[in-house]
């Protein structure tokens, strides 16, 4: 195996615990709607992940780790895939909240920075922002 296939297999790894983390908050408040549905192939196509791996992660979507990414922009990327899946049905409940929290931490976040992206973030995204105004938005003083 070379080092770009052992690269690569890191990279997908991760990728597919992201797809996991996303599943996790789309179903956590019960069966799947046509809106999440919809999110959750478009982030499997841009996350490279195969259909038997998207039925795989559905089947479970718990039982794949976090893995953190090792810069800051990747992880706000992340943070901000999330916050798409938890708004696709317009709204965020208690048990969404809480699995952000444990998210945010779980890629890196201290605990008090995390609060404070999900409260910054949950104001913002009661308008729904692409990435760009979000990273803007969520940096400003």
């Amino acid at each position: 195996m070379t080092f770009k296939d052992l690269y690569q297999s890191g990279a997908h790894k991760r990728n597919l615990g992201h797809f996991a983390s996303i599943a996790n908050m789309a179903s956590v408040d019960g069966a799947l709607g046509e809106e999440e549905e919809k999110m959750l192939k478009r982030f499997a196509r841009k996350l490279d992940i195969a259909a038997e791996e998207y039925e795989e992660v559905l089947k479970n979507p718990g039982k794949y780790p976090i893995n953190p990414p090792n810069d800051a922009d990747t992880r706000l990327e992340r943070m901000h895939d999330l916050f798409e899946m938890i708004f696709a049905d317009n709204e965020i409940d208690d048990e969404e909240r809480s699995l952000i929290e444990k998210y945010a931490i779980g890629l890196g976040y201290t605990e008090e920075l995390a609060n404070k992206l999900i409260k910054r973030s949950i104001a913002i995204y009661q308008g729904g922002l692409d990435l760009e105004d979000y990273r803007y938005l969520l940096n400003r003083k």
